[in-house]
């Protein structure tokens, strides 16, 4: 499967969690995505927004897509990281290992989906496939 089909997919199961939710009247769903690269013409972020369009999201609309750019610059990921944090997305979207780890240590809460990683548990992001979020107990407490 290639990166754009991957990211389509990625859409979709994205949109699931943010339809089934109840959202607030008026609430717009908030997807905050990070990229290392620079702005610019992104197959990832075109396969996304379209597979979102497929589904009836349509940014502006009924949803919303932050994005934030590191230019190439990786000391830049995690103050972007922060940032989106800041804005209270649904969901984070990272393209790849250096910002997926930087979304990942500015949020415990925010759920975060990744693609393009050979090996997420070597990079660090989960601690295994079977619970990729690890364990919740009735408290609401992580336990990896």
């Amino acid at each position: 499967m290639d990166r754009r089909a991957f990211l389509a997919g990625a859409a979709g199961l994205l949109a699931a969690p943010l339809a089934a939710e109840a959202q607030p009247a008026g609430k717009v769903p908030r997807v905050g995505f990070l990229f290392f690269g620079s702005p610019g013409p992104s197959v990832e972020l075109d396969a996304f927004r379209q597979g979102l369009r497929e589904l009836g999201y349509v940014e502006g609309q009924n949803i919303a897509i932050v994005v934030r750019f590191a230019g190439g610059r990786v000391e830049r990921l995690p103050d972007l990281a922060a940032e989106l944090v800041r804005l209270k997305p649904d969901v984070i979207v990272t393209p790849s290992t250096p910002p997926s780890l930087s979304a990942k240590q500015a949020t415990s809460t925010i759920p975060i989906v990744f693609a393009g990683i050979a090996d997420p548990v070597g990079a660090g992001l989960i601690s295994n496939f079977a619970r990729p979020g690890g364990e919740h107990h009735r408290d609401g407490k992580q336990q990896r």
